[in-house]
């Protein structure tokens, strides 16, 4: 359930905010949970804080508190070793309040970052199973109809003649993860989303000897661009189990952990 249904189904929540943490934490500082007298949306770590933030936002719901502070040490008293302390406001949430807290999910949903999965077949399918569920836009990008339409997952499907229009229009900080059925178009969209320049990952499927027949084809129609950010082969980790669910999960991996780096975009030099 998402924010908006589970505020639309229960009249009365108190939102707890994470608002300091100091030392080690299950969560960062802003994350957030909303309980109802039934239901709880979001997560602000689990485990003895979250149940002791749940049983008091309660507490609050049936005596019609307003607001609560509540100063935890994530140590033995509570039966948890992050060792750090934590302070936690909670909030009976107003009409303003719903609308801001709606606002702030919108702008975060927007703010997600892209993910092309560029070829629809067995990888690519199992790649978009498991995107579908994390923090990501994932987009999943190819030619062929029927094989988008053997696509279960819950992602943004698009049937085009031109996926490489679709990697100039990406927003800055977008991850590329070609794999499609034609090894000149894999070449090709890779190219692409190398001079982007501004890519967070660039990961091409196949093999060692695949990726130094890329750096040839790259060197001669790219004009010299590094390409030493491409990683090919993707979800190396994989390399001794060659079923798509596998490599899938070494690759979300991989893309998630580059799109958890800041990005900088290199400066343009003109020669």
């Amino acid at each position: 359930m998402d924010l908006a249904a589970f505020l639309n189904r229960h009249a009365d929540v108190i939102h707890i905010r994470l608002t300091q943490v100091r030392g080690s934490s299950p969560r960062e500082e802003g994350a957030e949970i909303f309980v109802a007298p039934t239901a709880v949306q979001g997560t602000i770590g689990g485990g003895q804080l979250e149940y002791m933030a749940i049983d008091t936002a309660r507490v609050m719901l049936r005596t019609g508190a307003q607001s609560e502070d509540m100063d935890v040490p994530l140590g033995p008293e509570i039966g948890q070793c992050c060792g750090g302390r934590v302070t936690l406001t909670l909030t009976r949430m107003s009409d303003a309040d719903r609308t801001a807290a709606l606002a702030d999910e919108a702008q975060r949903h927007a703010a997600r970052p892209h993910v092309y999965v560029l070829g629809a077949g067995h990888v690519g399918r199992a790649l978009c199973r498991l995107f579908q569920f994390l923090p990501v836009r994932c987009v999943l990008i190819d030619s062929r109809a029927a094989e988008l339409n053997l696509s279960d997952a819950a992602v943004e499907k698009r049937l085009t003649p031109m996926p490489e229009a679709d990697i100039r229009a990406a927003p800055p900080n977008s991850a590329f993860i070609v794999l499609t059925h034609d090894h000149a178009l894999d070449f090709l969209l890779t190219c692409e989303a190398l001079n982007r320049h501004d890519a967070a990952y660039v990961g091409l499927i196949g093999s060692a000897t695949k990726r130094e027949k890329f750096a040839r084809f790259h060197r001669a129609h790219s004009g010299g661009a590094n390409a030493s950010r491409l990683i090919c082969p993707i979800g190396a980790n994989s390399s001794t189990d060659k079923r798509p669910e596998v490599i899938a999960a070494f690759v979300m991996a991989e893309v998630m952990s580059a799109l958890s780096v800041p990005q900088t975009i290199p400066a343009k030099i003109n020669k």
